[in-house]
C-alpha cells in the first residue's frame, strides 16, 4: 500500500532535484525522506530516482511514475477541497438516530420542517431506543436522553432541564385510585422501560430537601419507549416518562400527571456525535431548529 506522505516526498524531490531540499521543505529529516523514497520504490518495484552523493535525477521509470504520483496527489487535494466546500453549506446526507417515542410523535414533524427549509438535505433515520455505537455504526448524530457513558462523545444540549413525570390514564386512576406519595406506587401496576437488558425499576422523586428512590413492579416491561406510553394511554398502569414524550397526551386529557408536587429525575435531551469534525453546518442548523422547537414545545404548556 503506497503511503501518501511517500508520494509527497517523491514529487517534492523530483521538483527540487534534491532529496535533502525536499526534506527541508517538508520539515522532515533526511533519513525520514530517504526511508520514504526507498519504501515507495519497493512498493512500485522500480528505481524511481537515480541518486549519488551530489546529484539526483529521475530514472525512466521515475519519469513515467511521476505523472501518476502528481495525479494522485491532485485527486486527494480535490477531495479535501470538496469536503471543505461541503462543510461550508447546509446539505448532503445526514444519518440520524432518534428515540422511538419522541421520534415518531414529535421529532418526525420537526425533521420534515428542517428538510423543507433545507431542500438539499437528505436524511437517513434510524429509530429505536437502543443506544447506537457512534464509532461502529453508520450514524452521524443521535438524539438521546441522558448523558452518554462514553465521555469522548460530543454532547450538545437540546433540553437540559427536561424531567421525567409520572402519568396514568383517567380510566386507570378512576379504577385504582391516585397515589398521594411515592411509596403508594408499591400498590400500583407500574409500566417499566428496559434498556440494554436493564429494567428501570427504581424511580426517583424529590420534594424540597427530601428525596426518595422507590422500587416499583408491574406486569409489563418493554425496551421500546413508545410501547410504554401506549400502555399508559390504554389504562394498563402508571408510567415514568420524559415530559416531552407525554406532554401532548396530558394536554389532550389522554394522560394525567401524578404526584406533581414532587420533582422526578432530570432527563436531559442531547444531540450526540462522535467528533467535533462532525459538527458541519447541516448538523449545527439541525441543532438550532431542535433547540428552538423543544423550548417552544415545553413552554406552551
Amino acid at each position: 500500500m503506497v503511503r501518501l506522505e511517500d508520494l509527497v516526498i517523491f514529487v517534492s524531490a523530483a521538483d527540487r532535484g534534491s532529496l535533502s531540499a525536499a526534506a527541508r521543505q517538508l520539515d522532515v529529516s533526511p533519513a525520514v525522506a530517504s526511508a520514504a523514497l526507498k519504501r515507495l520504490e519497493a512498493e512500485v518495484g522500480a528505481r524511481l530516482l537515480a541518486r549519488s552523493t551530489r546529484s539526483l535525477r529521475l530514472s525512466p521509470d521515475g519519469e513515467r511514475y511521476l505523472k501518476f504520483a502528481r495525479g494522485a496527489l491532485a485527486e486527494v487535494e480535490a477531495g479535501r477541497m470538496a469536503v471543505a466546500r461541503g462543510r461550508q453549506t447546509i446539505g448532503g446526507e445526514l444519518s440520524l438516530s432518534i428515540p422511538s417515542d419522541l421520534g415518531r410523535h414529535v421529532l418526525i414533524e420537526w425533521l420534515d420542517e428542517f428538510q423543507a427549509r433545507h431542500r438539499d438535505v437528505r436524511l437517513q433515520i434510524h429509530i429505536g431506543d437502543r443506544v447506537a455505537d457512534m464509532f461502529k455504526e453508520s450514524v452521524d448524530v443521535a438524539v438521546r436522553y441522558g448523558v452518554p457513558e462514553d465521555s469522548t462523545l460530543i454532547v450538545l444540549p437540546l433540553a437540559h432541564t427536561n424531567r421525567r413525570v409520572l402519568v396514568a390514564s383517567p380510566a386507570y386512576l378512576a379504577r385504582y385510585g391516585r397515589p398521594e406519595h411515592p411509596d403508594d406506587l408499591a400498590h400500583h401496576n407500574c409500566l417499566r422501560f428496559a434498556l440494554s437488558e436493564t429494567v428501570h425499576s427504581r424511580w426517583t422523586f424529590r420534594r424540597g430537601e427530601q428525596s426518595s428512590v422507590v422500587t416499583v413492579d408491574g406486569d409489563r416491561v418493554s425496551d421500546d419507549g413508545e410501547i410504554v406510553r401506549r400502555w399508559a394511554v390504554m389504562g394498563h398502569g402508571i408510567a415514568y416518562k420524559s415530559r416531552i414524550d407525554v406532554l401532548e397526551d396530558v394536554r389532550a386529557g389522554r394522560l394525567e400527571a401524578i404526584l406533581s408536587d414532587y420533582e422526578a429525575e432530570v432527563a436531559p435531551l442531547n444531540l450526540v456525535c462522535a467528533h467535533r469534525l462532525m459538527l458541519s453546518p447541516t448538523v449545527n442548523a439541525l441543532r438550532e431548529l431542535l433547540v428552538e422547537r423543544v423550548q417552544r414545545y415545553l413552554s406552551a404548556g
